[in-house]
């Protein structure tokens, strides 16, 4: 019984065009977490924006609604 030393790739074909597909499909990969990470980011950028935007109008509504309770109290 002889033993092979070296390479496997000596003695094995290569497949060139599984190794783009399997390539490309990594890279895929990575393109395709790094955009979800991405939106991630952005909506819970979105979620902190609402909930300001509602704190001001709710600020807002509160300045007005104790404006009107003042005027009604003044008697004006």
């Amino acid at each position: 019984m002889s033993r092979r030393s070296g390479s496997k790739y000596l003695y094995e074909p290569f497949d060139a065009a599984s190794a783009r597909i399997e390539a490309h499909e990594r890279v895929t990969e990575e393109r395709w977490m790094g955009l979800e990470r991405r939106l991630q980011a952005i909506e819970a950028m979105l979620e902190r924006l609402e909930r300001r935007m509602w704190l001001a109008v709710y600020g807002a509504a509160g300045m007005f609604a104790a404006d009107a309770v003042y005027k009604f109290l003044s008697g004006s």
